[in-house]
């Protein structure tokens, strides 16, 4: 019954750790190619050869549905793997989709056509990979009319995030913000759109002050998913108990997953 979560990293434990808590009765099989991580930096070929590969090792941990808790993943592969790739028996989902749909406040899988929204000045934080793509502004022009984008490449911050130097995260993302707040002195609205960025969501909250409306995404993830296994329940896979798997060395990536949810985390070889 495994449902496979995948990051470049660690940065989908923030996923994981909320749709473990929706979803208690299902186990998971979390992947961190953590050999090849940050994905951010690198071209799109090479994040869908990566992806591809880390969703096929799910696939054979008994995860017939996998979901990308990788904006870069999602941004740069996840439309060519749609397309052309993923087999009718399994399915990959990205986590873009939900945040879109709760920033514009359509119910989940309302596909009428896009409309104007409240929100019309958004801030975008992502990877350099993730802002390259342009997914989210392609994503939220299906739903929405009218709604100003400003995106903020944020070089270095999963690194920080990944090596447990928070000093430095915060320091970079104070200057991430600064630099968005030159091109968009005004936004209503601010993305925090790669899954490590939560842990930093109050650095950013203050840097951009108390009125910019925040969305982050694990929860909106977590009832998203909830929905999809209601409407889809043979899309549960056939794996039995959940998982921690790693490209990296899993004593070194155990003892960063372990500080990053402060609870016991044990990684295995991929």
């Amino acid at each position: 019954m495994a449902v496979g979560v995948f990051d470049s990293g660690l940065g989908g434990l923030t996923v994981l750790d909320a749709v473990s808590k929706r979803l208690p009765e299902v186990p998971f099989v979390y992947f961190a190619d953590s050999a090849h991580a940050p994905y951010g930096v690198r071209d799109a070929d090479d994040i869908y050869n990566l992806t591809t590969a880390a969703v096929e090792r799910l696939w054979e941990a008994g995860c017939d549905l996998v979901i990308l808790a990788c904006n870069t993943a999602s941004a740069a592969a996840l439309r060519r793997m749609q397309e052309s790739w993923i087999p009718r028996d399994k399915r990959v989902l990205g986590v873009f989709v939900p945040l879109i749909e709760a920033m514009t406040e359509r119910q989940w899988g309302d596909n009428s056509p896009p409309r104007e929204v409240a929100v019309q000045h958004v801030a975008l934080f992502a990877t350099p990979a993730t802002v390259r793509s342009r997914a989210f502004q392609r994503e939220l022009a299906f739903r929405a009319i009218g709604v100003d984008v400003e995106a903020q490449a944020c070089g270095g911050l999963v690194d920080a995030i990944e090596e447990g130097d928070m000093i430095l995260a915060e320091a970079l993302v104070r200057s991430h913000v600064d630099a968005l707040k030159r091109k968009m002195p005004s936004p209503q609205a601010a993305i925090l759109g790669c899954t490590h960025y939560p842990l930093m969501q109050e650095t950013f909250q203050e840097a951009l002050g108390e009125d910019v409306a925040v969305y982050s995404q694990a929860n909106l993830v977590a009832e998203s998913l909830a929905d999809y296994l209601q409407r889809h329940p043979g899309m549960i896979g056939t794996g039995t108990t959940s998982r921690f798997l790693t490209t990296g060395d899993p004593r070194k990536v155990s003892g960063h997953a372990t500080r990053f949810l402060r609870r016991e985390i044990t990684f295995e070889a991929a």
